[in-house]
């Protein structure tokens, strides 16, 4: 599976790791398992860099109208994004530009970055 999705409701987290070629029904379909499951409050890891993406401006643009959607959920929770290709860098910027709303969003090229950057928010630190 190209884009694995885990909610730990325990601790209210939210991890997606991709790896290999990631489609953008990959991508939808891991969005509305986190609204299915009652996780859009939840902080959110979103490792991309194992991924090939091929993602056209339609996809982009679709991406940004979904993130957009669910803003309906409130609270939504901050989004830290890893991507180490400058491909992909791109992609998550252009994403982060149309998806932009009442939360924290930052990319980062380390995993413990991101994670120490969630934590502090989270905690309120």
């Amino acid at each position: 599976m190209p884009v694995e999705c885990q909610i730990d409701h325990d601790v209210r987290f939210v991890t997606i790791t991709s790896c290999g070629d990631v489609v953008l029904k990959d991508i939808l379909d891991c969005m509305d398992a986190i609204a299915a499951q009652d996780a859009m409050g939840y902080p959110k890891l979103i490792d991309t860099r194992e991924a090939v993406h091929c993602f056209s401006d339609d996809d982009i643009m679709t991406l940004g109208a979904r993130a957009q959607a669910y803003a309906v959920y409130d609270p939504r929770g901050p989004i830290a994004f890893v991507a180490a290709s400058l491909e992909s860098i791109e992609y998550m910027r252009r994403f982060m530009n149309l998806a932009v709303g009442e939360r924290p969003i930052k990319l980062f090229v380390a995993v413990e970055q991101a994670r120490a950057w969630l934590h502090r928010l989270t905690q309120g630190i």
